[in-house]
């Protein structure tokens, strides 16, 4: 490993907290999208301000992109707060005309210089460790290094000081207005948040990278969190992570960094969305196949309770119920290991457990109140995702 992969890996982990700082908030706040339209809206800021230093490399060009992001979210908020439009309706109609402008502003005043939309909205990963900060002709690394570790410093203090303000204006803006602060100040900063690392992110690494390390980690680690600092912590481990993964697996079949690092981050998203205890689509199918046969169970249970006869034959159960074989043979081994029926040569009957059980769970479900209960039974009570779900 030479020191040119080791510097792009240190850039890509820090383009990747620095999303992920800003990402995590918007993806709470459900305006993850955003981001896109950030990186197109922020052009004409660019451009005007080229305009006024002729200089690619100014400061001023991130002041007047970051400008412009903002005034896009002001726009966005003036129509939706007319109510004849919904957020993302507003977000589609005014981040498509600035970016026209923008292109517009190149296309008729820039022809004569090296800055077109490709230039602007496209970053590569590999070459970034080529533009060199050097000062006194000493070589202080990658220009990379040093504007994306500011933007982390930035971004890091402004969450450390107004956590708890970001926090509670995300989740409840009204308790927000009851505590003192104001939510609108809240979101316009982060909206500011957002738009410097985006305008600092996208010349390192490109807009596609840039969403995709705003997006993808905090969707993934809410999938496993629901408390906001482990979403925080989880989401930049998995976007470092997939950030040197992606690298290694680019540099091995010599193909686009950005592109692998996203494929990486995507195959992380759709490993936790399937298979995830809890949350996974998987797990949630298992669930719901579960709880469909202790569902059932009650309903034997309940058809036992009533019967006007002690015991019933097994293979009538397919008749009456319309129920297939493997579907019998799940509700008896499960009604079994709770030792609420018993069998007896082919014969199905309530154990006394069984009868104190289906009385109580009805009077549960019927009247929507705890039932008293014997240790054994509220054990069993316990074991039963039906309850669990109450």
């Amino acid at each position: 490993m030479n020191f040119i992969q080791i510097e792009i890996q240190i850039i890509a982990c820090l383009v990747a907290i620095s999303c992920i700082i800003p990402g995590v908030f918007l993806m709470l706040r459900r305006m993850a999208l955003i981001t896109d339209a950030i990186s197109h809206a922020i052009l004409p800021g660019i451009v005007l301000g080229f305009f006024i230093t002729h200089n690619m490399k100014s400061p001023l060009l991130i002041l007047m992109a970051t400008i412009s992001g903002v005034l896009m979210v002001i726009l966005i908020g003036y129509i939706q707060k007319t109510e004849l439009v919904k957020e993302d309706t507003a977000i589609g109609l005014v981040f498509p005309m600035l970016f026209s402008i923008g292109v517009i502003l190149i296309s008729q005043y820039a022809n004569d210089v090296h800055l077109d939309t490709d230039m602007v909205l496209l970053g590569e990963l590999a070459f970034a460790p080529l533009d060199r900060l050097i000062i006194n002709d000493y070589d202080l690394g990658s220009k990379s290094i040093w504007v994306m570790g500011s933007i982390l410093i930035l971004n890091l203090s402004l969450v450390l000081l107004f956590f708890k303000e970001l926090k509670i204006s995300t989740f409840d803006k009204e308790l927000a207005k009851t505590l003192g602060f104001s939510p609108v100040i809240i979101h316009y900063g982060l909206m500011s948040m957002a738009s410097i690392t985006t305008v600092g992110a996208f010349d390192t690494v490109g807009a596609i990278l840039v969403i995709a390390f705003m997006i993808t980690p905090s969707a993934t680690a809410y999938l496993i969190y629901k408390d906001l600092k482990k979403i925080i912590q989880l989401a930049m481990v998995i976007g470092c992570s997939s950030a040197i993964v992606g690298y290694w697996i680019a540099h091995s079949i010599d193909t686009s960094i950005a592109g692998s690092i996203t494929t990486v981050l995507t195959a992380i998203f759709l490993g936790v969305y399937l298979f995830s205890r809890e949350n996974g689509l998987l797990w949630n199918y298992r669930k719901e196949q579960k709880q469909q046969i202790e569902v059932s169970l009650l309903t034997l249970l309940t058809y036992l309770q009533n019967s006007n006869t002690n015991k019933h034959k097994i293979k009538e159960l397919s008749k009456h119920f319309k129920w297939s074989t493997s579907k019998i043979k799940k509700i008896l081994v499960l009604g079994q290991e709770n030792k609420l029926i018993e069998i007896k040569d082919n014969e199905l009957s309530l154990s006394e457990k069984g009868k104190v059980f289906t009385q109580q769970t009805l009077e549960y479900i019927t009247k929507d109140n705890q039932i008293s209960a014997n240790k054994d039974v509220e054990d069993t009570k316990n074991n039963f995702l039906l309850f669990k779900s109450k």
